[in-house]
């Protein structure tokens, strides 16, 4: 996971992907976007929700990443859900793309951060979870809700 550190603000985090799947490998890449849509994600218009990462012709996308229409862009403005490239190394994107070849891993976006100025995205390979598996974390997380709240009344 990219380091917090006080010059990142996080604009969009994809919770659903931490309920689905179990997050192995984290990295960090560039997101290759034209003017009007690093307006919107400043403004915080972005969706993650059903989106994930494609392996293309030695290049990695993210493909249905929603950033909303930038409300004082003209003819120039963007098309709200197009695939959009990521700039990663090429070594790190033929590692990405064996993992999930051979291994039935697939590649999520985690979170957009921008750090000092600069539009990054967190991408994790992962693994789908089960339905009793989900159940299951839900249960632990339930149990340490639970536990926190018995120690804070016990004080």
């Amino acid at each position: 996971m990219p380091k917090e550190n006080a010059g990142q603000k996080i604009i969009a985090v994809n919770r659903k992907a931490r309920h689905d799947y179990f997050l192995e490998e984290f990295y960090e890449a560039g997101i290759e976007l034209m003017g009007t849509e690093i307006k919107s994600i400043r403004k915080g218009q972005v969706n993650l929700r059903d989106s994930y990462i494609d392996i293309k012709q030695g290049e990695a996308y993210v493909v249905g990443m929603h950033i909303s229409r930038y409300k004082e862009g003209n003819i120039f403005n963007h098309e709200e859900t197009r695939d959009r490239r990521l700039l990663l190394h090429k070594k790190e994107i033929r590692k990405l793309d064996a993992s999930v070849r051979i291994k039935g891993y697939t590649l999520v976006p985690t979170k957009i951060y921008l750090t000092r100025g600069i539009c990054k995205m967190e991408i994790a390979l992962a693994k789908g979870k089960d339905l009793h598996d989900k159940r299951e974390s839900s249960k632990k997380k339930e149990a340490l809700r639970e536990i926190e709240k018995a120690e804070k009344n016990r004080f």
